[in-house]
């Protein structure tokens, strides 16, 4: 059977869609400050996208068949937080809008209470 147009539109539509959105958008390249500090920037990446098309039939060339299709894309990407690593100690820096809902609000407050916890073992290991 041989390939169909609408296959090709789609192949390139998700290969541009794979180069624009990587590893990197989500974690970005860490960022080293002066006194030692690193920053890691995360996102939030969300896209879509959609193919169609169809064949058309000529009055004058019913033996060709013609194809017209398109497909379009959309990416949105939103910075969410850092990640800050300062020696052995790492923090989450929110700069999305605060949790709405219990859970979300539970799940911001897990890398503080992490830290809390160890130092309480530290405490006591001392």
């Amino acid at each position: 059977m041989e390939k169909h147009p609408i296959g090709d539109l789609m192949e390139t539509t998700m290969q541009k869609i794979r180069e624009m959105v990587d590893v990197n958008t989500i974690v970005g390249s860490p960022i080293v400050t002066a006194d030692g500090m690193t920053l890691i920037p995360i996102s939030k990446v969300s896209f879509g996208f959609a193919s169609g098309g169809t064949d058309f039939h000529s009055k004058h060339q019913q033996a060709n068949n013609s194809f017209g299709g398109g497909s379009g894309a959309g990416v949105n990407i939103v910075p969410v937080a850092f990640l800050i690593v300062r020696g052995t100690s790492v923090k989450l820096l929110n700069i999305a809008p605060p949790a709405t809902t219990t859970v979300d609000r539970i799940i911001e407050m897990v890398p503080e209470v992490i830290d809390k916890v160890s130092e309480l073992v530290n405490k006591d290991e001392k």
